[in-house]
């Protein structure tokens, strides 16, 4: 399948086409064989300049290795992955190497992501040294503004990540994230592990921070209140694959793929007395990535499942404008 043509603009800030990553999983029983878990499995999808993309789905479903693949974290076992018009899956070390700098992750744990032996001011001007060639001075001198942009105080630029709160700690990981001046920043959860009121400085921060630098995110988290928020459109993916992606009103207004529908339904609201909806239940457990349901993947647990959805894959094509869908029922 091609890549749908999501973004706006001639060439967006990054167009995934067809992106597949596959491991290798434990040997059959009986067989000599080893089982392949399908992590992802043929997404496509694009982010145009400015622009925050949010992806959501059960565990398990992909999410974070889709996230590493588009940096070339891990390695793609197919499909491509173009940054700023660059396919960034064939060319060698240096030339990646080079484009570093344009695209940057903030990491889940912000304690695990930062090294402990190093202080805050040297993780944050590590990649600025690496990647903008600048004097020690005008280095010293960016990460202290940097530290004040992400609301940290200059003079923590000696401490130690273990000297930092869990907010503090994400708001150096984000530091360093701005620090090589990218133009795309994959998220990966980079709230989750925050409590809820710091959860929504950081969002702000990340909000602001792209209003004043130009900033394209794909944001990758479960929380969908937090996803609404911060995101200009929302893909929806289950078992590797996107299943709808719309912009944010759309989706949350009229979501059409049964799996979105549940997902949504299951949304805490303020006042349940004044909006009440039908809790959507799914029947049966989240399938093996190691053996996914032939034809449509969350044929075994939909209750609109038709004999086609188990023996032919359901594409994702466009129906209202921007709002794209894969389900038979459309």
């Amino acid at each position: 399948m091609s890549a749908p043509s999501l973004a706006s603009t001639a060439t967006p800030v990054l167009r995934v086409t067809d992106l597949v990553k596959h491991y290798a999983g434990r040997r059959r029983p009986l067989s000599r064989e080893k089982s392949v878990v399908h992590a992802v499995d043929g997404v496509s999808f694009a982010i145009d300049a400015g622009e925050t993309l949010g992806l959501v789905g059960e565990s398990g479903c992909g999410k974070s290795t889709l996230g590493r693949a588009v940096l070339r974290l891990v390695e793609p076992t197919r499909g491509t992955v173009e940054l700023l018009g660059r396919d960034i899956t064939t060319i060698d070390d240096e030339a990646l190497r080079q484009l570093r700098r344009h695209m940057q992750m903030i990491f889940q744990d912000p304690f695990s992501s930062l090294n402990p032996r190093l202080s805050a001011g040297e993780i944050v001007a590590e990649p600025i040294r690496i990647h903008r060639r600048s004097t020690a001075a005008e280095t010293q001198d960016r990460v202290a503004t940097l530290f004040e942009r992400v609301g940290l105080r200059p003079e923590q630029m000696d401490d130690y990540p273990s000297q930092f709160s869990g907010g503090q700690r994400q708001r150096v990981g984000i530091a360093r994230a701005l620090g090589a001046g990218p133009d795309l920043i994959v998220g990966d959860e980079p709230v989750s592990a925050l409590d809820v009121s710091i959860q929504a400085q950081v969002v702000n921060l990340l909000m602001d921070l792209q209003d004043e630098y130009g900033l394209s995110y794909l944001f990758i988290a479960h929380d969908l209140a937090v996803v609404q928020h911060i995101s200009h459109r929302i893909a929806v993916m289950y078992l590797g694959r996107i299943v709808e992606l719309a912009p944010k009103r759309a989706l949350f207004a009229t979501p059409q793929h049964p799996y979105t529908q549940a997902l949504l339904s299951a949304v805490p609201v303020p006042d349940p007395a004044a909006r009440r909806k039908q809790r959507i239940i799914l029947s049966g457990d989240l399938p093996s990535p190691a053996n996914p349901p032939s034809g449509c993947r969350f044929h075994t647990r939909c209750v609109h499942a038709m004999p086609r959805c188990s023996t032919e894959t359901p594409v994702l094509k466009e129906g209202q404008r921007g709002h794209w869908v894969a389900c038979h029922l459309y």
